[in-house]
């Protein structure tokens, strides 16, 4: 076997100028699956990440029913007992830090018009640690200082014409039903991946929403991670303390359905993509290597003569291409690395995505799997490539192939 290894070795740098052409051409297609690979891997990850840490957290806790039937009667939902909560929860490992959260609905009134709003109560300086991807245009975050400040959505502030330093009056409905209104000072205007929520957003401190709804109870507690990748099973530590106490525990992903969906189109896209790349070093592979068999038609039939099998030329041809493909794919490996390497410093400036206003940069997000399924179709491609030609070869008679010498 090593003496088969060894001559195909000496044929595939024999023919240099042929093998050469099929060392680029399987590299190529490596290089295409790292590069397409990579940029679809930091696009879905890096709106994942972008839902984490503007909306949603890694994971939210709440009554249960809450997510069903809270918007119509939000007082029956209320979490009594908020700090005890927030230490159970800190405690669970995994977790990095538990927000606070309670969510109003009313209308906010700049003095000539109004608009149906979608509050938040937040802890400014915990909030400000999560929100890494929230964009803020105008202004500044909500501080621990500010006990009437208000941050607006970007729409929001369009619609009712606001800008910081601006006063306006918000107004809603308490649990028992009484009507409460506070006037709130807009300290900043921030964007999200979501034109939607930016359209409805408002933000402002835990304890003037607590006033503003007249109970001292949130709605959610909001976990952040110290690795997004934890997610599962730190949900499921937390589902299994919290869920017989009558809470209901989800993640960012059940929180997100556009995620899921967004992913399983960018997964569709690169299957295919791999089909087709796939498709083509094979047909480019292949006619290398019909080429280089039907050259080299006189050689196999010296060899039959002289006693060789067709099992022989068989793995003989093989061998050779499973050589290219390992050299190919090799190289394709290292060069596809070192330009994504390369792209990603420099980055890859990208228009807003749909149903949002904001670019942003892209990178070459490099991963094992990537790598590997991008290494394997170039060590494949041309094994299957030769198969055909191989049996060929193996197959044909002895005079015709040493006639074709001649």
């Amino acid at each position: 076997m090593s003496e088969l290894w060894r001559l195909a070795a000496r044929n595939v740098f024999r023919h240099r100028g042929r093998s050469s052409m099929t060392l680029f051409a399987i590299a190529f297609g490596v290089v295409a699956l790292i590069l397409a690979g990579g940029f679809i891997k930091d696009t879905v990850d890096e709106l994942g990440e972008s839902m984490i840490h503007s909306q949603s957290g890694h994971i939210q806790v709440s009554r249960s029913g809450y997510r069903e039937h809270g918007t119509r009667d939000a007082g029956a939902y209320l979490i009594d007992t908020p700090e005890a909560l927030r230490s159970e929860l800190a405690a669970v490992p995994g977790v990095d830090e538990v927000l606070l959260r309670m969510v109003f609905t009313g209308l906010l009134n700049n003095g000539r018009t109004d608009w149906a709003i979608m509050g938040e109560g937040v802890e400014p300086a915990a909030e400000a640690r999560l929100g890494t991807y929230i964009n803020v245009s105008e202004g500044r975050q909500l501080e621990a200082a500010d006990s009437y400040g208000m941050m607006l959505g970007a729409g929001v502030a369009q619609a009712l014409d606001l800008a910081p330093g601006d006063w306006a009056n918000l107004l809603t409905n308490t649990p028992d039903g009484a009507v409460n209104v506070l006037e709130f000072e807009v300290v900043g205007i921030f964007q999200t991946f979501s034109k939607d929520y930016d359209a409805r957003a408002v933000r402002i401190p835990l304890a003037a929403a607590q006033e503003l709804m007249g109970d001292d109870g949130v709605h959610l507690a909001v976990l952040t991670l110290q690795r997004t990748g934890d997610t599962d099973a730190v949900a499921a530590r937390v589902a299994a303390t919290m869920v017989p106490q009558g809470y209901e525990v989800l993640d960012w992903t059940e929180l997100n359905p556009f995620y899921e969906q967004t992913v399983e189109l960018y997964q569709q896209q690169f299957g295919f993509l791999v089909a087709v790349i796939l498709l083509m070093v094979t047909l480019s592979v292949s006619n290398a290597i019909n080429m280089n068999v039907h050259e080299r038609a006189a050689e196999f039939g010296t060899m039959k003569a002289c006693g060789g099998r067709q099992n022989e030329i068989l793995r003989l041809i093989i061998a050779e291409s499973a050589i290219l493909g390992l050299l190919g794919a090799g190289f394709g490996i290292a060069a596809g690395n070192l330009l994504a390497l390369g792209i990603s410093a420099i980055g890859i400036p990208m228009p807003p995505p749909p149903n949002s206003d904001l670019g942003y940069i892209s990178l070459i997000r490099l991963g094992w799997e990537i790598t590997l399924l991008s290494g394997l179709i170039g060590l494949l491609a041309p094994i299957v490539a030769a198969v055909r030609p191989a049996l060929r070869a193996s197959r044909a008679d002895i005079a015709e192939s040493l006639r074709e010498g001649v």
